[in-house]
């Protein structure tokens, strides 16, 4: 109930119940892109895991119990891309509660035992409207609740090789959809910040933004059709990047936290635009 009310209050005024050490320590160890982190970087980041904890909801759906490892693992896995950010308004931060706000669009978040069929609808061009099933390890709904597969959140430190993390991938949506008008879809290109990359104006942040992302979207795309097409080398990253824009960003963005090595070797390209948005003061022009 403390905590319950607790989050009605101003951050700053808050006084949650601490981490405890021996579970925030197996935490680190379990996930080696966490465990990587310096030591200001830890406690930096576990002053969000335990902010984020307090204001947001779990639930287990379809008889999937949610313990506390679990809910902190998802929480240092989705607070890990604001460790370095800019604040919502572009800004720059100094206390890094503040960068919660980025995910203040929602309180809940579903944790599933495994993947989820989703029964979706389309209209073609030609207005034929098309029924298709899509098998789901995670979904992030604009200004609605979260939804991940516990099956493939308790991968992640196996997984992190191969550049993939589901909390991360549903958590970056978070970040596209940010200021989304009613109706509008994620296009990949989140809000970035005040002089981003060295760039004066907004408009000229976007277009430099974009149009490095469609470059390097259109040649793992290019990529992919050789690799089903005439049999060529399959591309590192899940193929899944190819669908769209904002699933190219999502996906990137987990190999760009969970194997920076790897991928820097893969999309060099981005690496100056990620650091520009994830990490500012890190960022070169």
């Amino acid at each position: 109930m403390i905590d319950l009310l607790q989050r009605w209050l101003p951050r700053a005024l808050r006084r949650p119940t601490p981490l405890p050490d021996a579970l925030w320590r197996t935490t680190i160890a379990q996930h080696p892109f966490l465990a990587a982190l310096d030591e200001d970087d830890q406690q930096r980041l576990r002053l969000l895991c335990t902010h984020f904890l307090l204001e947001k909801e779990f639930h287990g759906a379809n008889g999937q119990a949610v313990t506390d490892a679990m809910a902190l693992a998802i929480a240092a896995q989705a607070c890990l891309p604001l460790l370095h950010m800019h604040g919502v308004s572009g800004e720059p931060v100094r206390d890094p509660l503040k960068l919660l706000d980025w995910y203040g669009d929602f309180v809940g978040i579903v944790v599933q035992p495994g993947a989820v069929v989703a029964r979706r609808k389309t209209t073609d061009g030609a207005g034929v409207v098309h029924h298709y099933d899509e098998v789901l390890a995670g979904e992030a709904m604009d200004r609605g609740p979260l939804m991940l597969s516990w099956e493939d959140v308790a991968q992640a430190g196996q997984w992190a090789e191969r550049g993939h993390n589901v909390v991360i991938h549903e958590f970056v949506h978070k970040l596209d959809m940010h200021d989304m008008s009613m109706g509008e879809a994620p296009d990949g290109a989140p809000p970035l910040p005040t002089g981003f990359l060295g760039t004066r104006h907004p408009a000229q942040a976007r277009a430099r933004w974009r149009q490095t992302m469609q470059a390097s979207y259109d040649r793992f795309r290019e990529a992919v059709a050789m690799a089903e097409r005439f049999g060529g080398e399959q591309p590192w990253l899940d193929d899944y990047a190819a669908k769209d824009a904002a699933e190219f960003f999502a996906v990137t963005c987990e190999a760009y936290f969970v194997n920076r090595a790897r991928f820097e070797a893969e999309f060099a390209e981005l690496i100056p635009l990620y650091d520009g948005f994830f990490h500012p003061g890190r960022a070169t022009r």
